[in-house]
């Protein structure tokens, strides 16, 4: 794997260079009090400077006393933003002269460069993959998104107090899925990024832009900074068993006390980066001379969601909850043979109550006898 080393104006160019390659290039920015992906010209356009404090049902910005492009951890959006579209219209419809004719949307295809990709995040997206780009079942706009993406990658040297990667093996460093991946080092040698090289078309992309190859000493000291992350996560998750655990457990009394607290918004599920169930809504003008169908994100925690045969089959908070966390760190394993979950920790920062599931499973784990 080719390793190189950019300085602070080699970031400029590498996002000139996606821009020229005929990328629409997206990034980490500051809009509205988060930090979330929008349209990047140049680094300045990046949080530079700032960095995000997170908590459970806490999340705000701060100055950093440094220009760290990339001094912050992840914030609500997700890949899943840009390749599985909260809402996206699947047919128009019109009436003409008696006649109805149907207009399917095409899949969008527009090239996309990320720039910022956390570890978490790749593993959300190969989580994704494997359920829309399935061998019998395919969404056609993902594949298509999915297929124009270039990564740039940015693995996690400061990881926030909610993060816990490291325990299910999917960070603080990039394994897989980008095609450029950095490491951002700012000491008494100047501000720079030390790179790895991912696939074919970041090898083409690199020899667009000017660098020099890395040092052993470069490639050890952003391998140290990068393992020490993983050693400062903020949480942990045991996941020997956790499996058979939840499955085995469903009458807990821990669901009960968790009911008490949440309240069934859905934002866990709106802001997890692998939570993939929709639904679909029919809109038709008054004079039904047009109508559309389009897609949008559901919740399993909405009483409609499991509505079948005249009512809602999980109608209690408890029972969607339980539903929600068990699927997600049992029976997904199950139907996909991973984890639904990455340990981004968004779950537990956008919670309204501060709900940690984290601490729900080892509450389970301490109730039950199982956290020897």
């Amino acid at each position: 794997m080719e390793r190189f080393v950019l300085d602070r104006s080699g970031l400029d160019t590498l996002i000139a260079a996606l821009s020229s390659a005929g990328y629409r290039v997206l990034g980490p920015t500051i809009r509205e009090g988060a930090i979330v992906y929008g349209d990047v010209a140049a680094a300045a356009d990046l949080p530079v400077g700032w960095t995000d404090v997170q908590g459970p049902g806490s999340y705000r910005l701060q100055r950093r006393a440094d220009d760290r492009c990339f001094g912050f951890v992840v914030g609500p959006h997700s890949l899943k933003t840009l390749l599985f579209p909260p809402r996206r219209t699947l047919w128009n419809a019109t009436r003409e002269d008696g006649e109805i004719r149907f207009i399917p949307s095409q899949p969008n295809d527009e090239p996309l460069a990320v720039v910022g990709v956390r570890s978490c995040e790749l593993a959300a997206m190969a989580v994704q993959d494997h359920v829309l780009i399935g061998d019998r079942y395919q969404d056609p706009d993902y594949v298509a998104r999915r297929s124009r993406l270039f990564v740039v990658a940015v693995d996690c040297t400061d990881p926030g107090e909610t993060c816990f990667c490291t325990s299910m093996g999917t960070g603080p460093g990039s394994k897989s899925g980008f095609d450029l991946a950095l490491v951002e080092v700012l000491d008494e040698n100047g501000h720079r990024f030390v790179g790895r090289v991912g696939s074919d078309l970041g090898s083409d992309l690199l020899d667009k832009v000017p660098h020099l190859p890395a040092s052993d000493a470069d490639v050890k000291q952003v391998g140290r900074m990068v393992s020490d992350a993983g050693e400062r996560m903020g949480r942990a998750i045991r996941t020997a068993g956790l499996q058979e655990l939840l499955a085995d457990h469903r009458d807990a009394a821990r669901w009960d006390e968790v009911a008490e607290r949440c309240l069934a918004c859905g934002n866990c599920t709106q802001v997890c980066p692998t939570c993939f169930c929709t639904t679909t809504e029919d809109v038709a003008s008054l004079d039904a001379a047009e109508a559309s169908r389009s897609r949008r994100w559901d919740t399993c925690f909405s009483l409609d969601f499991s509505y079948m045969g005249g009512k809602p089959q999980r109608a209690s908070i408890k029972g969607r909850y339980r539903h929600w966390l068990t699927h997600k760190l049992s029976t997904w394993i199950n139907q996909f043979g991973e984890s639904g979950c990455v340990g981004c920790g968004r779950c537990i920062v956008w919670c309204p109550v501060g709900i940690d599931l984290t601490e729900e499973v080892a509450a389970i784990r301490r109730e039950v006898g199982a956290d020897a």
